[in-house]
């Protein structure tokens, strides 16, 4: 803002007397030029109460009359006011002013504490009684003397001057004995604890840090913290046990110290607790008193409860200074000197909320398993339909004198399990799309497919929707209800795949059982694995019965080949008949034949749950959790937090969204450990390279 032309100030000067007090303000306008004009603006004044008051009393009331008419004024005038200023002629109204309003008695003290909240403090000035225009106000004025100029209507000389000769304050001597007549009559009012108030586990992180604050409290403030000595620790550590056991068990403390039994429905009967005299603590008393050898603490360890706060400190030392082990070697441990009531249960408690714990021993996270998906049941559609897809390998052919590495790729439909194999010559795009034609030449175009998050299914997608998206016009109207989607299942999650590795896993039990580890030519590689395709497709499909009269199972080549086997013949047609009716109506009789006993015998055996039978608790945003990593040991897996959960059909969260750093990963809440949340969050959520 642009330095106001004129610089405008409220002047309010107060004074009071034995019959009246008040307050009386003026305007000091001053333009650039630096000439001064002063007004009067109003005056307020009352009478003196009838009860006699002492002069500095009534020189307070003139100040909040005075503080009060600031307050109206600003309020009041339109004027841009830079600055207010009060005045008194009384250095104890001054002095007052300038304490505490607690400290005076209930009239000078509310009076104090308003003047305080209206003004502030820094705009009381003293003025001398002869420069004070409040003074005619107090002595009163006659009309005669009004008529001419003077101070009350033109205001103080002085503050037409410079401030430089403004009235300064009075010094005050600091050896001058201040007036106690106001003061309110101190006392002193406290209690004696015989345990340290800072026992308390709430307030401190970690058992080492209490004991030495109560430890440093029982030593006494002048001491310094580099002088506690061993004994000092001891005491104090005595001193937080012996608080554990009055706030938990105050009733047997007492009739213990006293010399008396404790009640039959006390939870330390059956301890037989004995009364420490000299540590002023409740022990165990037990059967073990004359077993010789062992240490007095081991046969009367200190009883504590396992829910007070100081407890838990305890028990998590103990976990910390043994390297988070297991609870029994917790327990033990603290058997040697505490005998914590429910303790192997504290101990667990405690640890399946102890961050380093849980990520060391905690599980991944698990879901109930989900209700079988649409392309596990599409019904009376043709073999691979809907399909799903995976590489494996690599095995090494022969060529010539070199060798080269072949992969194998899988198709599995996912309705009627038949298995459909190809020879990938390299992991990329190209050879997976021509591996695609040429199992739509074989097996027809599936109207899904399935598979992990491998590059080169990604890579596919992409340049099949490239190659669709520049088809002409016609051709992309015609296929568009025909077009192969893609879906991928998160990132290291093959149990979402399970349907096709297992296959994956019979194939290769197969090929290690024919090949073995020789080293075949390219078209040896092929052919073995257009066998084991075969001896996968017949393989029955539900329960095998045991009885001659049931009928055969039903296999994938029922559906594929029209019979159970390809050893078996097929049917033979007359030559008239080769395009008749009879063709068509064993194929439609076969296929009838299929469904029906693929619904009838094999479809209810898909209604059990053979593991994840139970709900879990869903994974929130905001959780902290760490990522299973099989490729690194579990000290090096990486910590972060859940940004975003996708729920399944069943709105139950089996795929997660997790953040480490500036990077987001996908995993399945399978490779997820939920950790319990941190407080500090930056010292805890780290990653590591």
């Amino acid at each position: 803002m642009d330095t106001p032309k004129v610089t405008r100030e409220i002047h309010i000067f107060t004074d009071a007397s034995e019959k009246a007090y008040g307050a009386v303000a003026y305007l000091r306008s001053e333009d650039p030029s630096g000439r001064i004009h002063l007004s009067f603006l109003l005056a307020r004044s009352r009478v003196a109460p009838r009860k006699q008051c002492s002069i500095p009393r009534l020189e307070l009331c003139a100040a909040l009359i005075g503080a009060q008419l600031a307050k109206l004024a600003e309020k009041e005038l339109t004027l841009n006011i830079q600055k207010v200023i009060l005045w008194t002629d009384s250095t104890t109204v001054l002095h007052w002013l300038h304490s505490e309003s607690c400290r005076f008695k209930v009239f000078v003290g509310t009076r104090v504490a308003e003047i305080q909240e209206l003004t502030d403090l820094k705009s009381w000035h003293y003025v001398d009684s002869a420069r004070n225009p409040a003074d005619d106000l107090t002595r009163g004025k006659s009309l005669k003397d009004l008529t001419v100029p003077n101070r009350w209507i033109q205001g103080p000389e002085f503050l037409i001057q410079p401030q430089s000769n403004w009235p300064s304050p009075p010094v005050m001597h600091s050896s001058e004995p201040e007036d106690a007549t106001e003061l309110k009559r101190s006392a002193f009012c406290g209690m004696i604890n015989s345990a340290p108030l800072t026992a308390d586990g709430r307030k401190f992180s970690s058992w080492k840090d209490l004991v030495e604050a109560v430890a440093q409290e029982l030593q006494g403030a002048a001491e310094q913290r580099g002088s506690t000595l061993a004994s000092a620790y001891q005491k104090a550590e005595m001193s937080v046990l012996r608080q554990i056991q009055m706030d938990s068990f105050p009733d047997d403390y007492q009739l213990l110290k006293n010399g008396k039994p404790v009640r039959s429905s006390s939870r330390l009967l059956c301890l037989s607790p004995e009364f420490d005299e000299a540590s002023e603590l409740i022990r165990v008393g037990g059967r073990l008193r004359r077993a010789e050898g062992l240490d007095p603490s081991t046969l009367h360890p200190i009883v504590l409860d396992p829910s007070h706060p100081n407890t838990r400190l305890l028990i998590r030392d103990y976990d910390a200074r043994l390297c988070h082990p297991g609870p029994e070697r917790v327990f033990a441990e603290l058997r040697r000197k505490v005998w914590i009531l429910k303790g192997r249960e504290a101990v667990r408690k405690h640890q399946r909320l102890c961050p380093e714990c849980c990520k060391w021993r905690s599980k991944p996270a698990s879901q109930k398993m989900v209700d079988l998906p649409p392309p596990r049941l599409r019904l009376f559609k043709p073999a691979f339909h809907s399909a799903g897809m995976d590489c494996f390998g690599p095995f090494l052919v022969k060529v010539g004198r070199r060798t080269e590495k072949r992969w194998g790729l899988l198709f599995k439909c996912l309705t009627t399990r038949a298995v459909h194999l190809e020879v990938l010559t390299s992991i990329d795009s190209d050879a997976f799309l021509m591996a695609l034609r040429r199992f739509i030449g074989r097996r027809g175009k599936p109207a899904e497919l399935y598979s992990d998050q491998g590059t080169n299914f990604r890579g596919g997608n992409t340049e099949l929707k490239e190659a669709f998206r520049q088809l002409s016009g016609d051709l992309q109207q015609q296929l568009a209800k025909q077009q192969i989607s893609f879906h991928f299942n998160p990132p290291a999650a093959p149990h979402f795949g399970g349907v096709w590795e297992r296959e994956i896993r019979s194939i290769k039990a197969a090929l290690y059982t024919t090949l073995g580890s020789d080293t075949v030519t390219e078209e040896v590689l092929r052919t073995v694995l257009i066998e084991i395709e075969a001896i996968l497709n017949s393989k029955p499909l539900g329960y095998v019965s045991a009885d001659i009269a049931d009928l055969d199972p039903i296999t994938p080549n029922c559906l594929l080949m029209g019979r159970p086997d390809g050893s078996l013949p097929q049917v033979i047609y007359p030559v008239s008949e080769l395009l008749g009716r009879r063709r068509w109506r064993h194929s439609q009789v076969l296929s009838d034949r299929f469904w029906t006993a693929f619904i009838k015998n094999y479809l209810p055996e898909l209604q059990t749950r053979t593991k994840w039978q139970t709900p879990s608790a869903d994974i929130q945003p905001g959780m902290v959790v760490m990522l299973v990593d099989p490729q690194l040991p579990r000290s090096f897996w990486q910590i972060g937090r859940v940004v975003n959960v996708f729920p399944g059909a069943d709105d139950r969260v089996r795929t997660a969204e997790i953040q480490i750093r500036d990077r987001v990963y996908t995993r399945p809440i399978a490779r997820l450990i939920v950790l319990p949340e941190i407080q500090d969050e930056e010292d805890h959520i780290q990653t590591r390279d």
